[in-house]
């Protein structure tokens, strides 16, 4: 499997998590508090921001359909219509905050629902684009967003191995190959028993590409454990303040969380190492000084023939080892050797 490189971060297995704060619509359709998320996902530690720069009409045609959401700790019922729209983005608004994210040093990228919505993007000089799991059997976006020859990262909720299986084939046709898919599970927030980490080794062998995963679940555990298994790319929702007006704030991470998770993605990339069985380098003292040796069970005089009960296994490990002591038996001494001396081979007639 080979890297995506997204600006002078390199994406894969053998490099560090690409770690995503997924701002949505979390900013309200207010773009002072927009801004101010960026700053805040930047010093929580994260490597990009993703926003969602969709048209509401592309996808909500009756106006009548209702959501019910948390905001609060109270439920709250409006109209799908209404949520979404006082949330788009515009091109001018994603063209300043690429801006602002380029200043910052984090990516920015944003989930487009149209080819129009690409462009968009492609004038905010997005450097990378995102395909949402409504959106995975939507063949003609995916095939615009690999005309545009950027890493394009899709998210497979509420997918079939099939469907998948066309999405990333739609994509490859278009001659791109930068691509990433993410494990997700598209329920809000999702229960411990449907998050199914071992599928993203599974999505890794079946398409042969960087998987990542795009978490819903409560806490950092979820996203910890999905590096543990490989992931190369984690996304996590984001907020300022988990008690701020909107359906996605509640189950999202404020910036403590979500240093947190980054510390802790940092520290298991850490302690997951190498897959090579071989002496960790904190270990080579402990190897001479734990590991035993092959010492004179007691004291032998010159010209004493070796037998097994002559020689006793004692630290340290600098000698001998117990698996070698074949190679002592039957030999003469040079010289005597005190009760509890390494024996060395030029120890030996």
């Amino acid at each position: 499997m080979s890297h995506i490189r997204i600006g002078d971060r390199r994406i894969g297995p053998d490099y560090p998590a690409f770690i995503v704060a997924e701002i949505g619509i979390n900013h309200n359709g207010d773009m002072e508090l927009a801004h101010a998320m960026i700053d805040a996902a930047a010093e929580s530690g994260a490597d990009s921001v993703k926003f969602q720069n969709y048209r509401t009409e592309d996808f909500i045609s009756d106006h009548r359909l209702t959501y019910e959401y948390i905001c609060q700790g109270k439920p709250v019922v409006e109209t799908c219509y209404d949520m979404f729209k006082r949330c788009e983005l515009k091109r001018d608004d994603l063209m300043m905050l690429s801006e602002h994210c380029s200043r910052r040093g984090i990516v920015f990228h944003s989930t487009p629902t149209s080819p129009d919505g690409v462009e968009d993007l492609l004038s905010a000089d997005a450097s990378v684009l995102k395909n949402g799991s409504d959106y995975l059997t939507h063949l003609p976006l995916i095939r615009a967003m690999g005309e545009t020859g950027l890493p394009t990262v899709i998210s497979t909720g509420m997918a079939t191995l099939c469907e998948i299986d066309e999405a990333v084939r739609t994509f490859r046709a278009t001659g791109n190959h930068g691509l990433i898919l993410l494990h997700c599970t598209s329920s809000y927030p999702t229960p411990k028993e449907d998050v199914n980490l071992s599928r993203i080794p599974t999505l890794a062998a079946a398409f042969d590409c960087p998987v990542g995963f795009s978490d819903h679940t409560m806490g950092i555990l979820a996203v910890v454990g999905a590096v543990m298994l490989g992931a190369c790319w984690v996304e996590k929702h984001f907020t300022l303040d988990k008690s701020l007006p909107g359906p996605d704030h509640w189950f999202s991470s404020d910036p403590v969380e979500f240093k947190s998770q980054v510390e802790a993605v940092r520290n298991i990339e850490a302690m997951r190492g190498k897959s090579t069985v071989q002496p960790a380098a904190s270990e080579t003292r402990g190897r001479l000084e734990y590991r035993l040796s092959c010492t004179t069970a007691d004291a032998l005089p010159a010209g004493h023939k070796l037998t097994e009960a002559d020689i006793a296994f004692r630290r340290p490990g600098s000698g001998v080892p117990p698996a070698h002591a074949y190679l002592l038996l039957g030999h003469r001494l040079k010289r005597s050797l005190p009760r509890g001396t390494l024996i060395t081979l030029n120890d030996l007639e």
